[in-house]
């Protein structure tokens, strides 16, 4: 009976003061919001961060109420044209139809100037802020260290089967990924489903295919969405990680290996028996 194995690599990375932020993921490209250290002080990535959040925000209004102007902008272009059509000495006669555009333009133009020099205060005050933040990471550096983590998940029951750590971070190489996979595959594997990266796509991936007889199926590229339930689990995993904290790679792996116990045990609704946890599901499955 056949066992589909789907795996995703990831990187994360850590500060000095435990603040966690992982990286983007490919098939939602958003961010998670960095958590706070264990001081309860906000680190100089989630300022960062909290900065750019609302920076986002600020500027998707900006782009609304510029498009509003352009569209008022517009109105009156073509007013101003239909009424230059009008001969010299007809244009006073459809009294009460000109003026009040003109002036509704004249206040709009008002509205306008003093929203634009808002925004140049806004711009200011943002400047003032990084500049800020800058000097306070400046005075107190963070150190960062990256880390790899090999997702491999079973495609029928959606166990866990493994997250080897990679402190070589992205400089991991196929040598490493390959031993980590020899260790965690089950011996009954008969598909491993993969991206084409140079991590997989190798001649150690493919000798380890021939020692343990199972196939590589390469997924297409950039297409992310055909290896969907290994994108989902990376969600799942990052947004697991995202309120925790950590100083040593040592307590990372402590993490991770709670996380694979609460994942296997939990029930999960996309499984063909809604209600049951992967660990349940595949002590069913292999009943049949």
């Amino acid at each position: 009976m056949a066992r589909e194995s789907v795996r995703r690599s990831r990187a994360v990375f850590r500060s000095h003061d435990g603040s966690v932020c992982s990286e983007y993921s490919r098939s939602s490209g958003h961010h998670h919001r960095p958590s706070r250290s264990k001081s309860g002080k906000s680190s100089h990535w989630r300022k960062e961060w909290e900065g750019q959040d609302s920076r986002h925000k600020v500027l998707e209004q900006r782009r609304g109420e510029d498009a509003e102007w352009r569209t008022i902008r517009a109105a009156f272009i073509q007013a101003n044209r239909e009424h230059e059509k009008v001969p010299q000495g007809q244009r006073k006669r459809p009294k009460g139809s000109w003026e009040p555009i003109l002036a509704t333009w004249t206040v709009r133009q008002e509205q306008r100037r003093v929203q634009l020099q808002e925004r140049r205060r806004e711009n200011e005050v943002w400047h003032q802020r990084n500049q800020a933040v800058r000097a306070e990471f400046d005075e107190n550096p963070v150190e960062r260290a990256w880390f790899a983590v090999l997702v491999i998940t079973d495609n029928c029951t959606r166990q866990c089967l493994g997250l080897p750590l990679f402190r070589s971070g992205a400089r991991v190489n196929a040598q490493e990924v390959v031993d980590a996979l020899r260790t965690c595959l089950p011996p009954q594997l008969q598909f491993l489903i993969s991206d084409q990266g140079t991590h997989f796509k190798n001649q150690l991936m493919a000798q380890l295919a021939k020692e343990q007889a199972f196939e590589q199926v390469l997924i297409y590229r950039h297409r992310p969405q055909s290896n969907g339930i290994a994108e989902r689990f990376v969600q799942t995993f990052k947004r697991w990680l995202r309120n925790s904290s950590w100083t040593a790679p040592e307590q990372l792996e402590i993490l991770i290996a709670t996380f694979i116990s609460e994942y296997n045990h939990r029930p999960h609704l996309g499984l063909a028996i809604p209600g049951l946890s992967p660990v349940e599901f595949t002590e069913r499955f292999w009943l049949f």
